[in-house]
């Protein structure tokens, strides 16, 4: 018979290194590991990433089982977790809005987390709590289905890098004030917002995705902007706004744009104002341009496309769907030249 017995290699193997390797299984097979011997048992509790998804809930189509399972599980891994905690994740879950995750969110405030991504179920809105606005090393922030009022205090989050938010109730001055006191913003989403009028000023911004139904956008400061995403939904109301030029305000101050994409109604709304033909920007980064359901019978429309082109030298892809009479028609355009227009 073969003798196995012989060092614990693994075992003995650097915390950081026995960290990697945890951080990489499911959370709850993780916290098993403590079975497995003494010298496991605690080596789970000082992993900095904790992720609570579906792998982590119990069999069970009864909501009330799960919702409890995992409301205990995280609040008793929380309990006997020791050291940071960088990065802390709840996805794709039916996990309703409890008393519990305000203990969590302030555990997590005193103990330097740096990412937070919270997507909690279908129900009530989850109020962020006070403490949230002290986790003061947050580099990512990612919530769905949240409240957010800012303190009077609230000076920003002077490290965070990336911010998407995903159905939030947030006043617009306090969206303005939150976008404008992170002044390391790299990455921003909005999605899923209702009647805004937002101005964005984040000079560090690189990268802007916008779905809603959005009054008005205006970029006052983002000279840095490479990628543009937008779906609008536009109602008839938007369109007897004032005869300032959208576009001007839009895309006015965005010269080191490279890609730009426009979902729903977005070259209807850049068309709005009577000032289109005087536009002094050229996008000379700009090499890939998307625009869809642009119609063909708006002459303004027309021109929203004919000037991005025309002020786009080195444009290398162009990519349209058209609206004729009401009906998609598959028109796609692809340019895999520079086109000198």
């Amino acid at each position: 018979m073969d003798d196995f017995s012989g060092p614990d290699l693994i075992s003995d193997l650097p915390q950081s290194i026995i960290e990697t390797i945890l951080i990489q299984l499911p959370i709850r097979d993780a916290v098993r590991t403590s079975i497995l011997s003494r010298k496991w048992r605690y080596k789970w509790s000082t992993i900095t990433q904790l992720v609570f998804d579906e792998k982590c809930y119990p069999n069970s189509t009864d909501r009330e089982v799960v919702q409890k399972s995992v409301v205990e599980f995280i609040t008793r891994l929380l309990f006997l977790h020791q050291g940071p905690i960088h990065k802390f994740q709840i996805v794709n879950t039916s996990l309703q809005t409890c008393p519990a995750i305000n203990q969590w969110i302030l555990f997590l405030s005193r103990n330097d987390l740096k990412d937070l991504d919270l997507e909690l179920g279908e129900g009530e809105f989850f109020r962020m709590p006070s403490c949230f606005f002290s986790c003061e090393k947050l580099t990512r922030l990612e919530l769905s289905r949240c409240e957010l009022y800012p303190p009077a205090s609230f000076k920003g989050f002077s490290y965070l890098k990336c911010l998407n938010l995903h159905q939030v109730l947030i006043s617009p001055e306090a969206i303005e004030s939150l976008i404008s006191s992170c002044p390391l913003l790299e990455n921003l989403s909005l999605s899923y917002f209702d009647c805004l009028a937002l101005t964005v000023r984040a000079p560090n911004l690189k990268y802007l995705c916008l779905e809603g139904e959005f009054k008005e956008i205006c970029l006052v400061d983002t000279p840095l902007l490479v990628e543009l995403s937008v779906a609008m939904y536009m109602t008839d109301e938007h369109m007897e706004q004032s005869s300032t030029c959208n576009f001007v305000k839009f895309l006015g101050g965005v010269p080191n744009l490279e890609r730009l994409v426009g979902l729903i109604d977005f070259t209807k709304y850049l068309s709005i104002g009577n000032d289109l033909g005087h536009l002094a920007i050229m996008y000379n980064n700009l090499e890939t341009i998307e625009m869809y359901q642009v119609s063909f019978e708006d002459m303004k429309e027309i021109l929203v496309v004919f000037r991005l082109i025309t002020s786009s030298p080195n444009l290398k892809e162009l990519h349209i769907s058209v609206w004729i009479f009401g009906k998609k028609n598959a028109l796609r355009i692809l340019y895999l030249v520079s086109l000198n227009l």
